[in-house]
């Protein structure tokens, strides 16, 4: 591989089980294109506000069990996502590895930290006082990121230092999390492998 030619960190995710269907293509290098449809329409603003921010290519597509509640569709776009990252980054070149985004949105203050290292691990800290905004219950937030670290193999901490708006607070968690993983996905100039990041093939 020449030293102008570089890997294509692209991915498809297809995933079927009996509460949801899972349709996603994602390109870790676009970053002009993000649709999202998931049935849901605040999680469909959070995840185009999470492409848009980590310059993606984003497109997915859930259709779940939502006469039940949101709690499949939100759970297995995020492994759908993890999946794809772990997939994209399979024969990508050397990372900067880790990315860090303090977001502030108006009142709200989020602190979003990412260590692309091949094991996942989430620690999240944020409390919310509504239920729900435009159909996402808040409690599936964590676990969307749940799923995601874990089926990508990202450590991630995101830890809220202020905020009363909920809908300001999640906006900032999404924004700050497609920040800091443009930053840890950034190709470095290692001369071989991204910087512990574990190539687990699938």
């Amino acid at each position: 591989m020449s030293k102008q030619s570089k890997s294509v960190r692209f991915a498809e995710v297809d995933r079927e089980t009996s509460e949801t269907d899972v349709r996603l293509t994602l390109d870790l290098d676009g970053g002009t294109k993000v649709d999202a449809d998931t049935g849901i329409p605040f999680f469909d603003h959070m995840l185009r506000e999470l492409g848009m921010h980590g310059h993606l290519d984003l497109g997915i597509k859930v259709r779940g069990d939502l006469s039940v509640d949101d709690h499949h569709t939100v759970e297995d776009a995020g492994i759908g996502l993890g999946m794809a990252i772990k997939r994209a980054m399979m024969d990508s070149d050397a990372i900067m590895r880790f990315g860090s985004a303090q977001l502030p949105m108006d009142d709200a203050l989020v602190l979003v930290s990412i260590d692309m290292i091949g094991r996942g691990h989430l620690e999240f800290d944020v409390e919310f006082t509504r239920e729900s905004i435009g159909g996402l219950s808040l409690e599936s937030v964590r676990e969307f990121f749940q799923a995601l670290v874990v089926n990508a193999g990202m450590t991630v901490h995101i830890r809220k230092l202020a905020g009363v708006n909920d809908h300001h607070v999640c906006e900032a968690i999404f924004k700050g999390f497609g920040v800091a993983m443009r930053q840890a996905l950034v190709r470095s100039d290692r001369r071989s492998g991204a910087a512990s990041h574990r190539k687990v093939r699938t």
